[in-house]
């Protein structure tokens, strides 16, 4: 009965910026954490970003100096802020989120969106 839903990919040239969005609906009581994985063809889903309920962030090495994850609690929606794109980001991005529901706590996972970085 969670929901995510993903929007803000596409095609981007190298240098570019894009803002993901991933919203969550449904029997929500709390989010604990949301984040964003991303998996390329061929290679291990990774994970990109990690913000928690009480705001500490994680990033992959590979994008911390370029991406800001943040988080709108009163919308239950995190953003990905991605600046300076580069070919190597290219992949399909997933929004996952640890919700607790009105009866158990869960992993969810949206259904991807694909970011493209390329001349």
């Amino acid at each position: 009965q969670v929901q995510l839903v993903e929007s803000g990919g596409g095609l981007v040239q190298p240098g570019g910026s894009l803002r993901l969005s991933c919203a969550a609906s449904g029997s929500i009581v709390r989010i604990n954490a949301m984040g964003w994985y991303r998996q390329a063809p061929g290679k291990q889903r990774e994970l990109v970003a990690r913000i928690s309920s009480g705001g500490s962030t994680n990033y992959a090495d590979s994008v911390k100096s370029r991406f800001t994850i943040s988080n709108d609690s009163a919308k239950n929606t995190v953003y990905l802020q991605m600046n300076n794109l580069k070919p190597e980001d290219t992949a399909v991005y997933y929004c996952n989120a640890v919700i607790r529901t009105w009866g158990q706590t869960g992993t969810y996972w949206g259904q991807g969106t694909q970011v493209t970085v390329s001349s």
